[in-house]
């Protein structure tokens, strides 16, 4: 290795941790703000360590029984509908695989045609209001129980799976959902885990779309509640309205302020999510890779 490309290494790996510092920044001060005593933070120099480390942030936030229930409800969700989406996605992948299904290239350009088009948000609302998911909690569930993407994704790992093995399930006296329940589907591990996560993750952060089609405050999950929180002194309110338990408490702590509690309940929010990924972590690369081995 020549001194230049040693400099250009060394450039690189810099650069990189550099983008990894500022990308996780942010995120560890946040944890270090709702760590840290409300008052003492306001008088600012907070940076990478609590300078009056306190866990009263959290004891508030646990004690107020509407982001408990929305955090149930984020859970819930999150649960059900990744199971869902990945076993009907799966399902889909598998039939579309098929040679003797008819009309398949017709159903796949009729798939992509959705990645790209859509009718936009008025008309989407007016399908949840009809279809009688309008503030209810399956409209949570039923329009993400297919995803094109990932059926293209799990449609390419299916194709790549030795014919073999569908000829010997034949033999065996397998039907579809034989082959797919016994053979196919437990050798999708990498595939499911990886899609798994990405679609739990995007469960379990979307705030978007319960801003639209939720009403009812006991469905609102915890991101939608947090963005709330964050947009505006919601969180004011929110101390205002604490049972009598959590309000003689927060009298009791004279150092909470309402960006300590923002920051502990952003943190309540995220961190379940971020705990998951080094269950799957080692599924990742084969996971995610296997759209480029077969098209």
């Amino acid at each position: 290795m020549t001194n230049g490309d040693r400099a250009l290494t060394a450039f690189v790996y810099l650069f990189l941790a550099l983008l990894a510092i500022s990308t996780f920044y942010p995120f560890w001060n946040a944890l270090v703000v709702s760590l840290n005593k409300g008052m003492d933070t306001a008088l600012g120099g907070i940076t990478v360590w609590p300078r009056a480390f306190t866990l009263e942030n959290y004891e508030i936030v646990f004690q107020d029984k509407r982001i408990i229930h929305a955090f149930g409800v984020s859970v819930l969700r999150t649960i059900i509908g990744t199971v869902t989406a990945i076993l009907c996605t799966a399902v889909f992948a598998y039939g579309m695989t098929r040679s003797e299904l008819m009309g398949r290239k017709f159903y796949m350009v009729a798939c992509l045609i959705t990645m790209y088009f859509s009718g936009g948000l008025i008309p989407s609302f007016l399908l949840i209001r009809e279809l009688g998911l309008f503030d209810s909690f399956w409209v949570f569930i039923v329009p993400s129980l297919i995803s094109v993407w990932n059926m293209i994704i799990f449609r390419t790992f299916f194709l790549g799976l030795p014919a073999g093995l569908d000829e010997s399930a034949k033999i065996d006296g397998c039907g579809y959902w034989g082959t797919f329940f016994r053979i196919v589907l437990p050798l999708s591990g990498p595939v499911i885990a990886t899609l798994s996560l990405f679609t739990a993750v995007a469960h379990w952060n979307d705030w978007f779309l319960p801003s639209i089609y939720i009403n009812n405050e006991n469905l609102i999950p915890i991101q939608t509640k947090l963005q709330q929180i964050l947009n505006s002194n919601i969180m004011t309110e929110q101390m205002q309205q604490l049972d009598s338990a959590a309000q003689a408490r927060l009298s009791a702590m004279k150092s909470i302020t309402s960006k300590s509690l923002s920051m502990a309940t952003m943190m309540v929010a995220t961190l379940p999510i971020i705990m998951v990924y080094p269950f799957v972590q080692r599924y990742f690369v084969k996971g995610v890779l296997v759209g480029s081995v077969k098209g």
